[in-house]
Order: C-alpha cells, then structure tokens, then sequence
C-alpha cells in the first residue's frame, strides 16, 4: 500500500514506523467525526499553495495546531494520542472565493490550560500561521465549550454593574478621547478633560498612546485628570470617568499607576491590547479586586484582523477578551473612520452583549456560544463619528454602548464644552423619539435639525459636519447573505 494515497488513517504498526506521512494519513482528518460538547472548535480559512490538497491543507492545520510535527514521531506511543490529536472534520469551499476553504477542526479540551488565553491561543495560532504549504491562513471563529468557558473570571464589572455604578440607565454612554493624543501638558491634558465632562459627557478618554512622554508624565495626568473629574461631577451632579491608560513597559509599572490612579479616586481605568494576553489577565484580577471598571483599546487589531484572507478574526479576539476579563472593547462604529461592516460588526457586538450567541453566518458567527452568564462586556465605539449620526449609532449599536467623540467633541467650533454638550442633546433627543415610537432612522435629520432649534451648539455640529461621512468598502465582510424565507 502506498502510504500517501487518498486513503484514509492509517492504523497500526505502519502508522508509527519512521518515516512521512500525509497529515490526513497520521489522523488529522476525521470526516466521521461528531464533535463533543466539551471540545473547543475552530473555523479556519485555508488558502493552499498550487499543487496542495484542500483536505491535507486543511489536515496539516489540525495536526501542527495540536501534536503533529513534519514526521512520524514513535514517542506519540506514549500517549493517548487518538485523543490529543485535533481532528478536521469538515472542509468545504469558501463562497465566491475561488481556491479558499473553510476547515472545521475540534480540538479535545484536555489541549488547554484552564483560564489562560495565553496558552489557548499558542495552541490554535501558534506555529501554523508560517507553514509553507499554506498561501494563508485565518482563523475566522471558536467555539467554545461551557467547561471551558466556567475556567474564567470574565469581566471584572460588567455592563449592569457598571450602569449601577455610574447611575446611568436608558441610554448610550458617551465619552470623548483627548485630541490631541499627544504633545499637551497635563495642565491642559486636564483642562480638556473638565470642559467635555461638564459639557455633557459620562468619559472622558487617554488615546492608546499616550503613556508618560517627556511632555506630560503619567502622575502629573493622572492629577489633573482626576481634579477635572471631581469639579465636573460637583458642577453637574453627575457621576463622572475618565480613562486612565495605565499601560507601561512592565507589570510592575502598570500596578503602580492603576494603584494611583484608585487612590484618587478613579472609577475606571485603561489598557492596551499590545500589553499581552497575560497582562490584560493580570489586571482584569487587579481591576476585580479593587472594584475598577477595566477598558481595553483594542491598539494594533487591525494587524492582523483585517484583511480576510489571513490572521484573526476580530470576532475571535472579542471572544478572548470576554474571557480574559475586559469591561470595554473598541469594537467598531459602522459610520466611523475605521473599518466595519455593519453586518460583520453586528456579530462582534453580539459577542460582547449576549448571553448566547446563535449561528448567525451574516454576522460571521459561524458556531452557537453559550456564554454560561459570563459577564457582559460593554463596546466602545469610535472613531470619526458626529452628532449628525446620532440616529444610525443608535440603529446600528443599540443601547449597550459607549458613543464615543473625539474630534467630534473637541472639534466644534464653539469649543470643547459645546462639543459635549450637542452630543448630549443630540443623543437624548433620539432616546425621547425612539421612546415615543417614533421611527427614528428614518426620521433622524428632522429630528437633529428640531432639536438644533433650541441648541446653538448641536446647530452649529449640524452645520459644520453635516456631509461628512466615510463611505468606502469594507475589507473584511461576512461570506454569506442572510438567508430570505419564502411564504
């Protein structure tokens, strides 16, 4: 028998006699199998080089994701290797994309340490990314089991908490990011700060790369930062935030700032996702112990979760974070500057918000979750965005997120508090008409331009970013319409 025909596994002593095998000979491709309800599942986009199978492709992701290696190794003996190795059971053709497939590959859970977003994504993305016989590969979504899931603390707050802790309830959350990130002193860093608040806004935000640069340190952000907060809240009677990024070269810093930052009485505070899987659970443990809403600036996603044909998918990395712990996620705007198809964005709200996600392939999920109660995660969306979209935000992103305007703030031609303060109006005038029943999308220009009538502010917002929109086509899109039922 020629050991690398298109048979199937092969069985017994052959199996492990020194030599190469096909990855879909070595047991890496199982069509028969049914996966468990304990087993983590992943959907791959393979892309082979000319000449490669789509099922050995598709194999060969399976086996250098979990146990295989390039050659029969007779240490596999020694372990319950039937069951350690990952398991493709499924290929099928990408839609409208020639070449491409989708590999459906269940992975046994003893694969994973138990609440460590670090080892399961060494797993499934560690080396496999750079085998050669693959022209790309993307890990478009997971599935994971409830026993797994039950492994970790999620969320430190959590979105019902946090609307408590904030006494904030009905609405959107809006919040602005400091512009410019970078090159103010903190005394005017604070001045930003204290004008958006009393304006109007719940957040006010440090960017993702504003740390501690020779032009403001961190301590002296920090106190002024504070300081605006607590004349904002005294002003309006509000309860107040501002995100202090306490992202840092070492743990040992990020510590020592989010420990500042608690002693002046912060109610939140910030990290980036390029600190590390590790990192981002290690403050989701601090953040939960000292009562700390945790917000994560998804900084440098865009790397490799952009483009379709190769990286991760963000749909993955909103999932992992769900676990590791965050309150907040950026998770994209549909209007906005940055990227985002309002179906493929759907799905990564509905990561963040639900308690169980169905399939739901126009949104890109490809795998039922159930979420076992794990805590919801607030998204954050900005970005290019103005009072004039005031009713597509709402439309699009619904109640549980955090609207959140940077240059739409700190842009207005009236100033900063002006800018907060037609964000206010904007957004609580199409609460009141979505409450009234009114159809708001569609009557969303009418109903800014009455409210603008007795609010300077939002008419000038009106006036100044009324054309102003980013429509270009999106890079990353679902791969399959909604289905449409006939009656």
């Amino acid at each position: 028998m020629d050991v690398n025909d298109g048979a199937g596994t092969m069985k017994g002593k052959e199996r492990y006699a020194a030599g190469v095998l096909q990855y879909r000979r070595m047991g890496y491709w199982e069509p028969d199998y049914q996966p468990k309800d304990t087993d983590v599942i992943c959907c791959f986009r393979v892309t082979p080089q000319d000449g490669v199978d789509e099922i050995e492709a598709s194999a060969a992701v399976a086996g250098e994701s979990s146990t295989a290696t390039w050659t029969v190794v007779w240490t596999d003996r020694l372990t319950a290797c039937e069951k350690y190795r990952a398991k493709c059971y499924r290929v099928d053709p990408v839609p409208n994309a020639p070449g491409s497939f989708f590999a459906y590959i269940a992975y046994d859970l003893d694969l994973f340490e138990p609440g460590s977003i670090a080892n399961l994504s060494a797993s499934v993305i560690g080396n496999v990314f750079g085998f050669k016989p693959l022209k790309a590969l993307r890990l478009e979504d997971m599935r994971m089991p409830v026993a797994y899931v039950k492994t970790f603390d999620g969320p430190p707050t959590g979105i019902v908490v946090e609307r408590e802790r904030l006494d904030k309830f009905g609405r959107p959350l809006l919040g602005a990011t400091v512009k410019p990130k970078l090159g103010l002193s903190g005394r005017n860093y604070g001045r930003v700060v204290y004008e958006a608040l009393k304006g109007g806004l719940d957040f006010t935000k440090d960017d993702e790369n504003i740390n501690s640069q020779p032009f403001m340190h961190w301590r002296d952000r920090y106190l002024y930062c504070m300081e605006a907060v607590n004349r904002a809240q005294a002003a309006t009677g509000e309860i107040k935030g501002t995100y202090l990024n306490v992202t840092a070269a070492t743990m040992e810093d990020m510590y020592e700032r989010a420990e500042f930052a608690k002693s002046l009485g912060s109610t939140i505070i910030m990290i980036d996702l390029v600190i590390g899987y590790t990192a981002i659970q290690s403050m989701s443990k601090w953040a939960r112990r000292n009562d700390m809403i945790l917000h994560l600036h998804r900084a440098g996603h865009s790397t490799y979760t952009r483009q379709k044909t190769h990286g991760v998918s963000f749909r993955v990395i909103a999932k992992w974070m769900r676990l590791a712990g965050v309150d907040h996620i950026h998770a994209g705007t549909v209007v906005g500057k940055l990227e985002g198809d309002p179906a493929t964005t759907r799905g990564y709200y509905d990561v963040c918000r639900e308690d169980h996600n169905p399939q739901a392939l126009q949104n890109g999920l490809f795998f039922e979750q159930h979420w076992a109660s794990l805590r919801r995660v607030m998204p954050v969306a900005s970005g290019g965005i103005h009072a004039g979209q005031m009713h597509q935000l709402l439309d699009h992103l619904g109640e549980d997120v955090v609207l959140q305007f940077g240059g739409g703030t700190i842009g207005h031609p009236m100033g900063i508090e002006a800018g907060a303060i037609a964000n206010r109006v904007a957004l609580e005038a199409m609460i009141m008409a979505r409450n009234e029943g009114r159809d708001y999308l569609a009557e969303g220009p009418e109903i800014l331009t009455a409210a603008a009538k007795h609010c300077l502010p939002l008419k000038q917002a009106l006036d100044v970013w009324k054309d102003v929109t980013f429509n270009y086509a999106s890079t990353d899109t679902p791969d399959f319409a909604p289905s449409v039922s006939v009656s």
